[in-house]
């Protein structure tokens, strides 16, 4: 079992991939890792010696100042040298370097020369090293106006402000869970040569998309979804992604339940529960007074539950969260709750009558990666 730290745990990237490590207990150890560690030398080396695995993710990408996030990095990543030299530990680090590295500026500069240093500190002491040159990264619980533009955009239309473009540039991207599959492969693979520092791995970019054409596709999800609960085409993975990224900005706490419109005349009611632009899996259940379901969460997948009969009560809590967020569902007023991935979920009969929930998954991926952990809410 191989025992990981992550610079920048608590940062877009490193929170994706230190949830990810946890759904691999038995091949992965996580070591915790704080930013305060940064000004504290002897828990820095403590962890470094924990480490067998460090992913240097800490860096600060914005300041008004470009001069403080240049020393800022470069003096991260001397920390990190002087702290394993200290300690003689030689852990396999993989630094996230930018494609920024090329550009005339101080941010790329920071991420080229911490690379090199890092290089170096590996060459000196045959200790094993990859640099990562990484495309813009986009998903869920990025934060906006730091992260990426794609956060940015989600945050504003899901809080009913005016997104600006500034520059109608092409983006390249990728998505963070694929990132994160592409650091794993790297964790693992032990086969590259240990003296192989000079050639960074730059990682391809998935998608392509003018800043306009990316705020157009938020801005229809944003109209269709927040009116009529509607799920956009979902075909490629590039949209999925970004549905997905788009539910997590959702305030849920005052946007659901969502209530659907009842028709009633005399010969009964009629709801429409979900439209969808695409396919996917819906399936119904009942469930007798006082039993919980669920309790189960996806990293993938978005998930409707709709209460059409009896009441009920669902509860949501973000991974690596206390919070606990609570709906109460009644069938006599039909309504939804959609599901943010990385949300532990579940969905209880609080009534004394069979309840009935009607669910919708968008079941886009192979049947033998059926993308469920359990945990409980």
């Amino acid at each position: 079992m191989l025992k990981i730290g992550i610079t920048g745990q608590a940062g877009f990237v490193g929170t994706h991939l230190f949830n990810t490590l946890g759904l691999y207990p038995e091949k992965f150890i996580r070591i915790p890792f704080k930013d305060e560690f940064f000004q504290n030398t002897n828990t820095l080396n403590e962890f470094v010696k924990e480490c067998d695995v460090i992913v240097h993710l800490a860096a600060m990408n914005r300041h008004n100042d470009a001069e403080v996030i240049y020393n800022t990095n470069i003096g991260l990543v001397k920390q990190l040298i002087a702290a394993c030299e200290t300690t003689a530990a030689k852990p396999h680090i993989l630094f996230s370097s930018s494609t920024q590295e090329e550009r005339d500026n101080l941010y790329g500069k920071s991420k080229k020369e911490g690379r090199a240093l890092l290089e170096e500190w590996a060459a000196r002491n045959h200790a094993r090293f990859t640099g990562l040159v990484i495309p813009n990264v986009f998903g869920p619980f990025g934060n906006p106006y730091y992260n990426s533009v794609v956060a940015t955009f989600c945050h504003q239309l899901t809080h009913n402000e005016t997104p600006r473009i500034d520059v109608d540039g092409e983006m390249k991207l990728i998505y963070v869970g694929e990132l994160v599959e592409i650091i794993l492969m790297q964790i693992t693979d032990h086969q590259s040569p240990i003296t192989d520092y000079q050639s960074p791995i730059t990682i391809p970019h998935t998608s392509t998309i003018k800043v306009s054409e990316l705020l157009s596709k938020l801005s229809t999800f944003k109209t269709n979804y927040f009116e009529k609960g509607e799920i956009p085409s979902l075909i490629s993975s590039f949209d999925r992604n970004l549905f997905i990224t788009f539910l997590c900005y959702i305030d849920h706490r005052k946007f659901f339940p969502f209530l659907l419109k009842k028709n009633t005349d005399n010969r009964g009611s009629f709801v429409e529960i979900v439209k969808l632009n695409s396919g996917g899996q819906v399936s119904f259940s009942t469930t007798v007074a006082g039993i919980t379901r669920g309790n189960h969460f996806h990293t993938r997948k978005a998930e409707r539950f709709a209460v059409i009969k009896g009441k009920a009560l669902i509860e949501l809590r973000r991974i690596g969260s206390e919070e606990i967020l609570s709906f109460e569902l009644d069938g006599e007023n039909p309504s939804f709750v959609d599901m943010p991935v990385w949300y532990t979920h579940n969905i209880k009969n609080a009534g004394e009558e069979e309840l009935y929930t009607l669910f919708w998954i968008n079941e886009h991926f192979d049947t033998n990666d059926p993308d469920t952990y359990f945990e409980t809410v």
